[in-house]
């Protein structure tokens, strides 16, 4: 559902149909955030009040994140999706298309853990800290969310 690395955040299920985005949230791991969420998240910052010269040095330090409060989207296992700009070595690596139908699912239990990935054809699953910043998924059905069941193939890392 959602990876342990995102336990500490704001989070909600998935809704069919919703625009996400792989997003690197302040605890340093990707997941999913809604489009719409995040453009919240920007524009109650723009429409905030002034903040004081010392509040904007502060922050400015600090590298204050827009989209702090922005929730991570947790998708059940089975949930089918449409990933779209898939970067070019991902690609030919795996013989996918620029956009791909795919299923999430968790690759491990483990305990402390990233177990959050997604399955493309070849039962090729690639984790959601390997993918990059920014590329759209598409929440195509929940329906199909089953339980967790081992991968064919699992790639750690696409480094």
């Amino acid at each position: 559902m959602c990876d342990y690395s995102l336990c500490g955040l704001p989070n909600r299920l998935a809704v069919e149909g919703e625009d996400l985005v792989v997003h690197r949230f302040s605890t340093g791991s990707m997941g999913l955030a809604a489009m719409a969420d995040l453009r919240e998240c920007k524009r109650l910052q723009e429409t905030a009040p002034k903040k004081s010269f010392w509040q904007r040095v502060k922050d400015f330090v600090e590298q204050a994140d827009p989209y702090a409060n922005a929730p991570a989207i947790c998708i059940p296992p089975g949930a089918q999706l449409t990933v779209r700009n898939i970067p070019e070595g991902l690609r030919k690596r795996f013989h996918l298309m620029e956009e791909e139908t795919a299923v999430f699912t968790q690759i491990t239990s483990e305990f402390n853990r990233y177990r959050d990935a997604i399955r493309f054809h070849g039962d090729c699953e690639v984790r959601l800290q390997d993918l990059r910043e920014g590329m759209p998924v598409h929440v195509l059905s929940l329906a199909d969310a089953s339980e967790w069941v081992p991968p064919a193939v699992t790639i750690d890392s696409l480094a």
